[in-house]
C-alpha cells in the first residue's frame, strides 16, 4: 500500500466516538499521539499549541465538575466567539449530523429532553478515560487557533491509526473559565477545544452512524488565466 492509500484508509476510519469503554490508554500510545501531531506545520514554526491529558481519578473530576456546573445553568463562556449562524449547505450538514445521531440513538425529533439528555453526554466526555484540553496563546489571536486546528487533526488522525478513538468536541471549550481554573492554565491562553479519546465500544448504537463528506468537486475551484 502507498503512503498516500494508507493516509486515505487512516483518514476514512475516522471518526466521532460517541460512547468509549472504560479502559485507559497507555501513556506511551498518549505521547506517541503527541509525538506525530507536533509535526504539522504552524506559521513561522511558532507551534502555538498546548494538550492537558486527564488520566483516571483526574478525569472523573473533571468530568463530575463540568457537569455540576452546566447543570446549575452556568452561562457559557467560551474563548472564541461561537458561529455567527449555519447557512446554506453548512446548515444542512449540521442538521443532518444531528439527526443521524438521534436516529442512532432512538431519539425522536420532537423529543427536546431526550436531546438534552444526549448533550449532556458531551461533558460526560461520553465515558471516555481521558479528556484533553488544547489551548493556544491568545497574543497569536486566529492564526495561532487556526495551526492549532492543524494540530488537532493530525492527533485525531494519529489516535486512529493506533486503534484510539476520538471527538473533537467545542462544547467543552464553552466553559474556558472553569477548565483554567480546574487544571491550571493560565488566562493568556485560549481554550480552542476538547478532545476526548480512548477505545470506542463498537456495540454502541451512538457510534453505528458515519457522516459524509462533499466531494472535492464541491470543493475546489480551478483558475487558469
Amino acid at each position: 500500500m502507498s503512503a498516500i492509500e494508507t493516509l486515505v484508509e487512516i483518514m476514512s476510519d475516522r471518526y466521532s466516538c460517541r460512547a468509549f469503554l472504560p479502559d485507559p490508554v497507555p501513556d506511551t500510545d498518549l505521547v506517541r499521539i503527541v509525538e506525530t501531531a507536533r509535526h504539522v506545520p504552524s506559521w513561522c514554526n511558532a507551534q502555538p499549541w498546548q494538550v492537558e491529558i486527564t488520566r483516571g481519578a483526574a478525569t472523573d473530576r473533571l468530568r463530575d465538575s463540568l457537569q455540576k456546573t452546566v447543570l446549575a445553568g452556568t452561562p457559557p463562556a467560551p474563548d472564541l466567539d461561537w458561529p455567527a449562524k449555519y447557512t446554506g449547505d453548512y446548515a444542512e450538514r449540521r442538521r443532518t449530523c444531528g439527526f443521524q445521531l438521534y436516529d442512532a440513538v432512538g431519539i425522536e425529533k420532537s423529543d427536546r429532553a431526550g436531546r438534552a439528555a444526549q448533550m449532556m453526554r458531551n461533558y460526560a466526555f461520553f465515558d471516555a478515560p481521558h479528556v484533553a484540553i488544547i489551548h493556544s496563546p491568545s497574543e497569536l489571536g486566529p492564526y495561532g487557533a487556526m495551526d492549532t486546528g492543524g494540530f488537532v487533526a493530525a492527533f485525531t488522525l494519529a489516535a486512529t491509526a493506533l486503534g484510539v478513538a476520538t471527538i473533537p468536541q467545542a462544547a467543552i471549550a464553552a466553559y474556558a473559565p472553569q477548565l483554567k481554573a480546574h487544571l491550571g492554565i493560565g488566562d493568556d491562553r485560549l481554550i480552542l477545544c476538547a478532545i476526548s479519546l480512548g477505545y470506542a465500544d463498537k456495540d454502541a448504537p451512538a457510534n453505528s452512524f458515519r457522516t459524509e463528506r462533499a466531494e472535492a468537486a464541491d470543493i475546489l475551484r480551478w483558475h487558469d488565466t
